[in-house]
């Protein structure tokens, strides 16, 4: 069977916990001739770019912790193996036009954060982030007049449909929800696939639908694109859940939108992460907030670790590989 010649692995030892749990990562290592373990954040007199260099590999497996990628690549260095999903801060975009062979985790992920996603329209339209707060007051309980609201029969509107939304489609099947989408960058094909109907713009998509979710990448064109006058659109009651990038959205006009208790907030991501201490979305009792641990969950790292694996096996062998970051594909990725 064909082997890699060097492979290194540029990783922390939680990163490995988590990717490549046993027997995972002995078999990734069994795949190369040399298989040399760097850690990005070990200090030592010789600095991880000497490190990398010295080693010279065929293939780099990166994570989180991983620093960007000189401009001048190790000399036999000829494909990325990216295990989380952004790779704008590791590699540049003359890497990739230059013939660098680069994946990420691609779709392995997204269902754990479609699931999270739908937890967060299920806690705003149920007022969870008041009540699981409020309740551990003694002596707190729901009023006659206590309002609360299903997502059975909902219209639901994504702003974004990737493999992410694609995904939550499928989740919020059971509930019989209307789904309309807003991506101008994806096939047109794919929404009838997934039971979702395309609308022509942003405004029609918040003013149409009582939960909007926000999953699109964060990019030149999608900086800041939500507005305060989309949150306005949402109808009284309804829900805005952002689980994308927190600076697709106008936080300052989020934070005003959200004061006037008029709408449910769900975030996972944030304009500045961590959320500053002081922020005046933290206390809103109609804004639930979480430190962006959208996914993928500690468990599930794993389905990122398999497909890294998976992706490995294909490229020994000279098959084609997942997830390949083309310029293209660059150019809309957060």
């Amino acid at each position: 069977m064909p082997r890699i010649r060097t492979l290194v692995a540029a990783l922390t030892a939680q990163e490995i916990s988590d990717f490549l749990p046993e027997p995972l990562f002995a078999e990734i290592k069994g795949m190369a001739d040399e298989f040399v373990l760097l850690d990005p954040t070990e200090k030592g007199e010789v600095a991880y770019e000497e490190r990398l260099l010295a080693a010279d590999p065929d293939v780099l497996l990166a994570g989180w912790k991983t620093p960007p990628l000189p401009p001048e690549l190790p000399s036999r260095l000829l494909y990325v193996c990216y295990l989380p999903g952004s790779v704008r801060k590791l590699v540049g975009r003359a890497h990739i036009e230059n013939g660098l062979l680069v994946t990420n985790w691609g779709g392995s992920v997204s269902r754990v954060v479609a699931e999270c996603a739908l937890m967060l329209t299920l806690v705003c339209l149920r007022r969870g982030g008041h009540w699981m707060s409020a309740m551990r007051r003694p002596g707190v309980w729901k009023e006659a007049r206590t309002e609360t609201a299903s997502l059975f029969g909902r219209r639901v509107g994504l702003h974004g449909f990737g493999p992410i939304a694609r995904e939550l489609t499928r989740l919020l099947g059971p509930f019989g929800v209307e789904i309309e989408v807003f991506a101008p960058e994806s096939d047109p094909a794919l929404y009838a696939a997934h039971g979702a109907r395309r609308v022509s713009s942003l405004d029609e998509l918040f003013a149409n639908n009582d939960v909007v979710i926000e999953l699109a990448p964060l990019n030149p064109e999608t900086m800041g694109i939500v507005t305060e006058r989309l949150l306005r659109l949402i109808p009284d009651g309804g829900v805005f859940v952002n689980v994308g990038r927190g600076a697709v959205v106008d936080e300052e006009a989020l934070l005003r939108v959200a004061r006037e208790g008029r709408i449910q907030v769900g975030l996972d991501v944030y304009a500045t992460e961590p959320l500053p201490a002081d922020s005046g979305l933290r206390g809103l009792s109609n804004v639930a907030l979480l430190p962006h641990l959208g996914g993928p969950t500690t468990d599930r790292c794993r389905d990122a670790g398999e497909f890294a694996q998976t992706n490995l096996r294909a490229y020994v062998s000279g098959n084609g590989l997942e997830s390949v970051i083309s310029p293209e594909v660059y150019d809309v990725s957060t």
